[in-house]
């Protein structure tokens, strides 16, 4: 991976670069713990929060960020994602070794958009890779974390444990069509903002004439925000090239009384 780096332009010697994504928050010690296990390891690695403030035990919406985001990362970046409904459970803990990046996360769901891309997958089971003693709530600081620095060192993939071709999927539900050539999707997570965001790629909603949601009947595609006007509700493609809805300066979570999981119908014109 080092070679393939040097490669595409990244130096060699550059700092390894740890990526977390949790749903610990930052009010608590335990991204800082994380952090602090890191470094004690690996001196020089360094670290990125992609995002702490996934909802507390959301696989999905850990799955739609990681999903949306490690492609915009340098080669050799290691990710680590910790959202963990089954910490100390018998569920195991997977790296992922794709082309250009190593993804280390419980087996749950939250990697299996790698499943086509996956050159090797490990289960990681060296004791000795992991601290002295292992709490059964913090496997985040007692396992990810030093196993994520190790890995930043150049551990070889062989060591972490043995070899596996299977690795959990989270079974979303598919993008429907119906005969009139609708589509029906759902609202995967709702960000910060209040945007609703979508599995329904946005390739998919040219001619849209209506999106619906709840009770709400929402004209057409959007480009923008600000083509909408103030606490109306508008369409549109975000960022991720999924259909998003918003309410223009508000929150279309609150407004619309939306959850995440709710049904998206997409109203083709005839």
């Amino acid at each position: 991976m080092r070679r393939r780096a040097q490669e595409e332009g990244r130096q060699v010697d550059a700092p390894p670069l740890i990526a977390l994504l949790t749903d610990f928050g930052t009010q608590d010690y335990y991204v800082g713990a994380m952090k602090g296990v890191i470094l004690s390891i690996n001196r020089r690695a360094s670290i990125v929060d992609l995002s702490h403030e996934v909802h507390p035990q959301d696989v999905m919406t850990a799955y739609f960020l990681l999903q949306n985001s490690y492609k915009h990362f340098p080669a050799g970046t290691i990710f680590v994602a910790v959202v963990d409904p089954g910490v100390g459970s018998p569920r195991h803990i997977l790296c992922v070794e794709t082309e250009c990046h190593l993804f280390l996360a419980p087996d749950n769901g939250t990697l299996g958009f790698l499943e086509r891309d996956a050159r090797r997958i490990f289960r990681v089971t060296n004791r000795r890779l992991m601290l002295g003693s292992i709490s059964a709530t913090f496997h985040g600081r007692d396992i990810f974390a030093p196993v994520a620095a190790h890995l930043s060192l150049g551990l070889d993939l062989e060591r972490l444990g043995p070899r596996t071709r299977t690795m959990e999927r989270l079974s979303a539900r598919p993008i429907e069509a119906s005969s009139e050539g609708h589509l029906l999707g759902q609202v995967v997570t709702i960000d910060r903002f209040g945007n609703l965001v979508t599995d329904i790629r946005g390739d998919r909603v040219d001619g849209a004439s209506e999106v619906r949601v709840g009770r709400a009947r929402i004209q057409g595609v959007s480009r923008t925000y600000a083509d909408g006007k103030k606490g109306a509700a508008l369409a549109y493609v975000g960022s991720a090239g999924t259909l998003e809805i918003a309410v223009a300066h508000g929150s279309a979570a609150k407004k619309l009384k939306i959850a995440r999981g709710e049904t998206v119908q997409v109203i083709r014109k005839s």
